[in-house]
């Protein structure tokens, strides 16, 4: 079986089967070798029939907590998983960082703000602002990936498969200088993952510039973005690569590698 109580455990109330049954599937497949696990393995190793087994598989796949290979019919764990335990960790991650955006903040003198994935794009879940600045407050807001520093800086880092769906999607110009081209993006995206972090220049707004640096964890995939923005005038294109350095070296602290 992929897990039972312990002994000596007492049974909680209320339980449905076939929940605890597909929660066993996910983790006899989480258990299972890299390439995935065939319906009559989990099966066996859940003590359920196969036919049991594939209805559930096939609820899991709707809702993307399993993914089916078409040619082996092997299942993996889907994204909807990896989704869930990202916003599990959110509380945690603002409270590492909002020490290091504020020092962030002080000595740019700018807009410090953390970003996180969501499945549409990211979305803002803390910021520090100078006291002397009066500025549009962007917690909450889901922005694009394609028009911000804080988005391509996710991107970079994201699988292949990831980063095609998103590029062959229609990609708005949301000003003359947004890049929706996606040849000209993926070409960017390896810049990113070359200096370590991105720029905006105004692509998503007028006169709002911006550099952003991905927190990785141990897989190195993006679990949020660190970004410093403020208008034009105060962020030219002059100053992109001394804040990209500080973005860059904030998100490696984020991640428990402070740089030197």
């Amino acid at each position: 079986m992929a897990q039972q109580a312990g002994a000596g455990t007492p049974e909680p109330t209320g339980r449905i089967q076939s929940v605890e049954r597909a929660i066993g599937l996910m983790e006899a497949i989480a258990a299972g070798p890299e390439h995935g696990s065939t319906v009559a393995e989990v099966a066996d190793a859940c003590g359920l029939n196969r036919a049991t087994a594939w209805r559930l598989l096939a609820t899991l796949e709707y809702s993307h907590f399993v993914d089916k290979d078409p040619f082996t019919h092997r299942y993996t764990i889907g994204f909807a998983v990896n989704r869930l335990a990202r916003s599990a960790g959110i509380d945690q991650l603002i409270n590492r960082c909002h020490p290091i955006l504020t020092r962030l903040s002080q000595e740019t003198g700018e807009t410090a703000s953390l970003a996180v994935p969501r499945e549409l794009g990211l979305t803002y879940v803390d910021e520090v602002v100078p006291p002397s600045l009066m500025t549009v407050r962007w917690i909450g807001r889901q922005v694009s990936l394609h028009a911000t520093s804080a988005g391509k800086a996710m991107l970079a880092w994201l699988p292949e498969n990831e980063v095609h769906s998103v590029l062959s999607a229609p990609l708005p110009g949301h000003t003359e200088a947004t890049h929706t081209e996606t040849r000209e993006l993926e070409a960017e995206l390896e810049e990113i993952r070359a200096l370590g972090y991105s720029i905006a220049a105004g692509e998503l707004e007028h006169g709002v510039h911006g550099v952003s640096a991905a927190i990785r964890d141990r897989q190195r995939s993006p679990i949020g973005v660190i970004s410093i923005w403020g208008p034009q005038e105060r962020i030219p294109d002059e100053r992109f690569a001394e804040l990209g350095e500080l973005a860059g070296s904030a998100a490696l602290e984020a991640m428990g590698n402070p740089a030197d």
